[in-house]
């Protein structure tokens, strides 16, 4: 009993502490001053940044600070003046647009500081968006696909830090890789195109617009009953909203590392079910991390790339065995099948 009891304190003090890290690498990539690559496994300052935390480590105490009164506290926690920051000086905004854009002084001379950040901010947006470009059409090619498998695989085996995002991220980019039609992640990306944060509550992980239908997409890494009490309604409620705003037949896909049998049976139900707030009947597909992860290799080793009537041809046949299935455990066999014939079955 004392070494069972044991365990599960180091287990817990181990979760503890990577919740922390994970919190303290959220936190430094929010300032906007530090890039975190999941490819290099690398933390550095961006380059245009430099200035901005050499100004901060020459300006900002290391004195730890005591304070011990609770309305003192907050109001020295969340200040919005304290500390200083570079770009809090009128003359410094102008210097920073002057390196990052093709700006004189001259130019900026009758602009406000609220102006300035709001031109810096365009700029800095219209680099972004190229360097997310460029990443798809690299994601495109394939040229991704293993380090796409590899990283499934450290997520699995928690070989990653924030990996709730990680894993958010990654299937972005696998779902981008089967091509075809308009991916987008709803998470957020930082100034190097890498992931900052996951995507708000009130919308899919990931949404996939396609000519004649829509497809969302979302991601956990809960188990247990958790992952029914955490995602049964949500995944429900995002789907019915994505199929209103589109107004196209829509499916979804349900991806974790393993599958809540309650899960499958409340996504097997729903699908049975005719229920106005989710648009009729849904088309709900829960899959196994490992299924897709088959799901994108056929694609990389089949003959040809598969194109958006491929991926719909696998949702309509999956759903077709949900209405024919005798209960929840045999439709779940049937998605293994259909996951196996992909792509074969599809180009019959």
């Amino acid at each position: 009993m004392e070494g069972n009891l044991q365990t599960f304190f180091h287990s817990l003090q181990k979760r503890n502490m990577r919740d922390y890290a994970d919190a303290c690498f959220r936190y430094m990539r929010y300032t906007g001053l530090i890039s975190i690559s999941h490819r290099s496994r690398s933390i550095s300052i961006f380059a245009d940044k430099i200035v901005e935390v050499d100004f901060v480590l020459s300006t900002v105490s290391r004195d730890p600070v005591f304070i011990d009164d609770e309305a003192a506290y907050k109001a020295h926690l969340f200040s919005a003046n304290t500390p200083a920051l570079y770009t809090d000086n009128r003359d410094n905004v102008v210097d920073v647009l002057m390196r990052i854009g093709s700006f004189t002084k001259r130019e900026l001379s009758n602009k406000t500081l609220e102006e300035l950040k709001d031109l810096r901010d365009e700029i800095i947006q219209k680099h972004k968006d190229t360097v997310i470009h460029k990443q798809i059409a690299e994601i495109k090619s394939y040229a991704l696909y293993s380090e796409i498998i590899d990283t499934f695989n450290e997520i699995i085996s928690a070989g990653y830090y924030d990996a709730p995002l990680m894993f958010e991220y990654n299937t972005w980019r696998a779902m981008t890789m089967l091509n075809g039609g308009s991916i987008k992640g709803n998470f957020n990306f930082d100034d190097a195109g890498q992931p900052l944060s996951t995507a708000a509550g009130n919308m899919p992980d990931i949404e996939c617009h396609y000519d004649d239908f829509s497809l969302s997409v979302e991601v956990t890494l809960q188990a247990g009953q958790r992952q029914y009490e955490s995602e049964g309604e949500p995944v429900a409620r995002h789907y019915g909203q994505l199929k209103k705003r589109t107004g196209k037949d829509t499916y979804c896909l349900f991806i974790a590392p393993t599958i809540n049998p309650a899960t499958l049976a409340h996504f097997y139900g729903l699908n049975h079910l005719s229920i106005a707030l989710y648009g009729g009947k849904s088309k709900i597909i829960p899959l196994e991390l490992d299924q897709f992860m088959q799901l994108i290799e056929n694609s990389y080793t089949y003959e040809t790339r598969p194109v958006p009537s491929d991926i719909r041809r696998f949702l309509d046949h999956t759903i077709k065995l949900c209405e024919n299935a005798t209960d929840e455990n045999d439709w779940r066999c049937g998605i293994q099948a259909c996951v196996d014939k992909w792509l074969s079955f599809t180009n019959k």
